[in-house]
Order: structure tokens, then C-alpha cells, then sequence
């Protein structure tokens, strides 16, 4: 299945902290576009071991975009109502760290005799202070290895879902390029005989002009350019067929399976190279109008082929 490379995962999962306490680990997976596959990890300290894993995991099932894993943990909620209890519950406190700290607090006094003092609050959280149960290392990483799989499919869910909303935008397009094609395609006869009804005049005109001047050096010097900007004016059979058969490939790809993003992009540089060539070969307004809307929704294509896997 195509996907999108831009999606958001995420899963939770429960880790015992012991003395009845229970953590809840949070893992997010988030995903923007990259040229090649770039993973990140911002873990806690309590999942470093699972980086590894997750990394393979993630290698695994994408190939492109930078996709980072975020994981986060706060104790249960629940947890309050066991430290009535249990007063070690939720830790206990480093006296000796506790002191330092008083020690600490009143030489900044006597240095700033107008700073606060520091709160409660600010105080537990001072590093080292509070000694908080952490339960076991292989269950720290157990569970982000769990809750990362669960948010990695979240991911790649929501990266299905917008791929699959890409390829109907990009078919729109490709359907309404057709129809321009359709149009011009059969009136370039029309607009060469136009051109080379003025090329006629031209040519008589110099004709006129040589008679006057008996110049014939100079007359087929003229002539010898008419004809050579003539001939590539109107030779644009080649850009149309060319173009009919980018677009086609592009259909092909985009009801294909699995990664087609940089197949996609270099089909977006062909078609855009066939219509500037169409502009630029064009004898008529309405074909050089034609020309600049195939170029605007190749423009479009563009944009949201960079979103795609």
C-alpha cells in the first residue's frame, strides 16, 4: 500500500515501580518527510535498552522519512491512594541530600540576602533528594519495546490512510492533464496551418522586398530561417507522445504497492520538462495556455509527491 510519509502513533504501557507503585509509559512516534529513512530517540534514562530495538523495528517497516520516538513516564494516579498506606510508597528522602542542600541554599542566602527560599516543591525535585522506586530494568524495557511496536502501527495506519488520500489527488490531477491533452492535441494541425499561412506572408514579403532591392544573398539568408523556425515550431508530435506516456507511468505507479516516492518525483521532472518544451514549440496562445496548465498541476503533483513514501 502507498503511504504518506507524514503520520502520528501512539500507545502507553504499564510498569510495576515496586512497594505497589505503578508507572504509566507513554510512547509517541511522529514522522515527517525525509529523503532517506532518519530515526530519533528521546527516551528516559529507564528505556535507553530499548533503542536498539525499536531501531530495528522501525528499520523494518519503512524505508523513508525522519521518524522519531519519544517515550515519557508519571506514576499512576492510583499510586496516591497506596501511599496512604505506604509512606515509602512514592520514595524516601536523602537526608544527607537534604542537608547538602540547606547548607547550599543558606551560603546563596548570605550572598543574596533577597532570594526566596526554595519551595517544597522544588525541593523534591532537586536531583537526588528523593530516591524514587524505578523497578527493574528489563521491564522498563520491555514495555517501551511493546508500547513503541504499538505506536510505530499507529504510524504507519495513519501514513496508509493519507497516502491512500494522496493517490485520489494525484489521479484527479493526472485526469484533468489528460483532458488538456485531449483538447490541443487534435488542434495542432489547425494552429500549424495558421502559422505557416503567416509564414507564407512573410516570405512573400521578403520576395517583394528582393525584387526592390535585388538582394538575393540576403533573401535566402531569410528564407534559410523562416524555414529552420518553422520546422521546429511544429514539431511537437514527440512532446505530446512523451508526455501521454509519463502520465500513463505515473498511474501505474501511483496503483502499485509499497514505496514509489522517488519514482514519482523524477516522472514530476519529466512531465515538467515535456511542457516547458511544449511551451516554448507553441504556434498558438491557446496552445501555450494549455502549456502553462499542465505546468501549474505538474506544480501541484509536485508538492504532494513529496509527502509520499
Amino acid at each position: 500500500m502507498i503511504s504518506s510519509m507524514t503520520g502520528y502513533g501512539s500507545a502507553s504501557r504499564q510498569v510495576s515501580l515496586g512497594a505497589g507503585v505503578v508507572a504509566d509509559l507513554q510512547v509517541e512516534c511522529r514522522a515527517v518527510n525525509s529523503r532517506f529513512l532518519d530515526l530519533g530517540f528521546r527516551l528516559p534514562d529507564e528505556c535507553r535498552g530499548a533503542e536498539p530495538a525499536l531501531r530495528e523495528i522501525a528499520t523494518q517497516n519503512l524505508s523513508r522519512g525522519k521518524v522519531e520516538f519519544r517515550a515519557a513516564w508519571r506514576v499512576n494516579s492510583g499510586a496516591a491512594n497506596s501511599a496512604k498506606s505506604n509512606p515509602h510508597a512514592l520514595g524516601a528522602i536523602n537526608k544527607d541530600r537534604l542537608d547538602a542542600l540547606y547548607t547550599l541554599q543558606e551560603k546563596a542566602q548570605d550572598a543574596f540576602p533577597k532570594a526566596q527560599e526554595l519551595s517544597i516543591a522544588e525541593v523534591l525535585r532537586w536531583p537526588g533528594v528523593v530516591s524514587e522506586p524505578r523497578g527493574e530494568e528489563d521491564s522498563w524495557i520491555t514495555a517501551a519495546v511493546e508500547a513503541g511496536r504499538a505506536a510505530l502501527a499507529a504510524l504507519m495506519e495513519s501514513r496508509h490512510a493519507e497516502g491512500k488520500a494522496l493517490v485520489g489527488v494525484l489521479t484527479s490531477i493526472t485526469g484533468k492533464m489528460r483532458d488538456i491533452v485531449k483538447v490541443i492535441e487534435p488542434k495542432v494541425p489547425e494552429f500549424v496551418a495558421q502559422y505557416q499561412e503567416k509564414l507564407t506572408e512573410r516570405l512573400s514579403e521578403a520576395l517583394a522586398a528582393q525584387e526592390q532591392a535585388k538582394a538575393g544573398a540576403e533573401l535566402m539568408e531569410r528564407i534559410r530561417q523562416e524555414v529552420v523556425l518553422y520546422a521546429v515550431r511544429i514539431d511537437v508530435a514527440e512532446e505530446f507522445a512523451r508526455l501521454k506516456t509519463h502520465l500513463q507511468a505515473v498511474d501505474t505507479a501511483l496503483a502499485g504497492k509499497g514505496p514509489v516516492g522517488k519514482r514519482l518525483d523524477f516522472l514530476m521532472q519529466e512531465l515538467n520538462r515535456e511542457a516547458n518544451t511544449l511551451s516554448s514549440k507553441s504556434v498558438s496562445e491557446e496552445c501555450t495556455q494549455a502549456a502553462l496548465e499542465l505546468k501549474l498541476f505538474i506544480e501541484q503533483m509536485r508538492e504532494q509527491v513529496q509527502n509520499l513514501e
